[in-house]
């Protein structure tokens, strides 16, 4: 089988590991693909850009694709999953209506009013006036996100209401997010424990996936701005299995029927973004990522997982790119432990930073401890000028492993 992996970041690197080792592989393209993927057997990476839908479909059809794997948000809201299905090749990945619960906040927020999801109180703005009243009205803390795609960096969580202002501004009056800050969704700022639930989709067949805690603050301690993500571990605590039984019934459920109900048949993975406060979820967000036709059994490994991202200095603001990246030959990858490369480049023969989140560190471990020691044991093997990353992931976790001994 051809299989075209269409993105070229940490998480195309380890969709492209998982997919070569399955024996049906005989080649697979990635665009862009990075370093990472482009030095794995049977792997080769394009240039261009994954946005671009006209080369995307002639990238399929000249290596003869079988199947396309879509990793990034932006070309399945763009509506690549119907190109490519127009071009006679399966595509793993809703199509753009259906990718809607990403690319649009306020519509999700439609989605889960209309199906009863419970969610935070919100409302929507398009007019930096209205939304400077609401936000005197409401008070903080508060939380502004931009209705569009911004890389994970359209929510902010503002803890007066002067910061709330200056949130609306820069979305509605300054236009700093572009097009995704044309429209945005002030909502009420949930506390509890954040969690991520996905779940494969098939039409109305529910599939949970394993359950994982990410960490968006760039800084220890959860501090400083958000980011797309420092670093995460499976499975949580927090989000046990009766949980998460709950979370198939009263949110991915109601959300696909409805979805069904406007005409809408999703196929692929739903990922709910959690807060979990008095034992009860309520949603954050929604991403939309993969999609497949029929499920085969899933099983699970026992041991715990995590990955630390090794980011650039000044990530998530502006950073520089082209540093040298050393020690990755010397990190002994193998079935416990991966190095998946995210924003990598290589310049003169040389592995160079360019991207903000630049490694992901990955490990598994008999328990979250073990992984993580794993992990930051390797981290600490690489090196490039300014590399940042936290040094707490998981500390929710390990904290609830104390109180238990």
């Amino acid at each position: 089988m051809k299989v075209l992996l269409i993105g070229g970041g940490g998480r195309e690197h380890a969709l492209a590991w998982k997919i070569a080792q399955s024996p049906e592989l005989g080649e697979l393209v990635a665009l862009p693909g990075n370093p990472g993927i482009a030095a794995m057997p049977r792997c080769r990476c394009v240039a261009g850009a994954a946005e671009d839908a006209k080369l995307v479909v002639e990238l399929a059809r000249t290596m003869g694709a079988d199947l396309a794997v879509v990793g990034p948000e932006a070309p399945l809201v763009a509506g690549i999953a119907e190109k490519l299905a127009g071009a006679g090749v399966a595509c793993f990945g809703p199509g753009a209506a259906a990718a809607r619960l990403e690319g649009s906040k306020s519509f999700a927020k439609e989605i889960m009013a209309s199906c009863g999801v419970p969610t935070a109180a919100f409302a929507v703005f398009d007019e930096a006036v209205r939304a400077h009243a609401y936000v005197e009205q409401r008070g903080a803390p508060i939380v502004v996100k931009a209705d569009g795609l911004a890389a994970g960096k359209g929510a902010m969580v503002c803890g007066s209401v002067p910061e709330a202002h200056d949130a609306v501004q820069r979305m509605l009056e300054k236009r700093e997010l572009g097009a995704a800050g044309r429209r945005i969704v002030i909502e009420e700022c949930l506390a509890g424990e954040e969690a991520s639930f996905l779940a494969i989709v098939d039409e109305e067949q529910v599939i949970p996936l394993a359950s994982s805690q990410d960490h968006k603050r760039v800084g220890d301690g959860d501090t400083g701005p958000n980011t797309g993500g420092m670093g995460a571990y499976s499975a949580v605590p927090v989000l046990g299995r009766e949980l998460e039984t709950w979370a198939i019934s009263h949110i991915v459920t109601p959300v696909v029927r409805e979805l069904a109900r406007r005409g809408l048949c999703y196929r692929g993975v739903v990922y709910a973004g959690l807060m979990i406060g008095a034992g009860m979820p309520r949603v954050l967000e929604f991403n939309v990522r993969f999609g497949l036709g029929s499920v085969a059994p899933l099983t699970w490994r026992e041991e715990a997982a995590a990955c630390v991202v090794a980011a650039a200095a000044g990530y998530p603001g502006a950073y520089a790119k082209g540093t040298p990246i050393c020690g990755l030959e010397h990190v002994p990858a193998g079935e416990l432990l991966q190095v998946f490369q995210a924003g990598t480049a290589q310049r003169e023969g040389r592995l160079v930073t360019a991207g903000g989140r630049v490694l992901g560190v990955t490990a598994l471990g008999g328990s979250l401890r073990g992984a993580l020691d794993r992990a930051y044991g390797a981290l600490r093997l690489v090196r490039f000028a300014g590399m940042q990353y936290r040094r707490d992931i998981g500390h929710r976790a390990l904290a609830r492993e104390e109180e238990c001994r």
